[in-house]
């Protein structure tokens, strides 16, 4: 049996499933990524109007919205809901959108 090797290095953002180039599987239905943080990182609050966003803390400790999560949370962000995330420490995360929809990401809350 022969195996695809590919390195997560090989992937913009680490997003290696989803609707977007490079991907393993093209796909309008979800996006997946693993994300590397060093302590310290910061991504901006943001929100996606169509996608519900799952990510696990595979490793570390983060902060999302104000709260702590550690390795082994999950966390469900509804469509509408907003956060930002700071890596407490180095962090690995893996994160599942679903459905995969080209520039849903907006900065700040929601707005009507």
């Amino acid at each position: 049996m022969a195996f695809e090797l590919h390195r997560l290095t090989d992937f913009t953002g680490g997003w290696f499933v989803g609707r977007f180039t490079p991907t393993l599987i093209p796909s309008e239905d979800v996006e997946v990524a693993v994300k590397n943080y060093r302590a310290g990182d910061h991504e901006p609050e943001h929100h996606h109007r169509v996608a519900v966003e799952l990510t696990v803390v595979v490793a570390g400790r983060v902060r999302m919205a104000g709260r702590e999560f550690t390795a082994g949370d999950i966390i469900r962000i509804a469509p509408g809901e907003a956060t930002d995330f700071t890596a407490i420490t180095d962090a690995i995360t893996t994160v599942v959108k679903m459905p995969s929809v080209a520039g849903d990401k907006y900065p700040g809350p929601f707005s009507k």
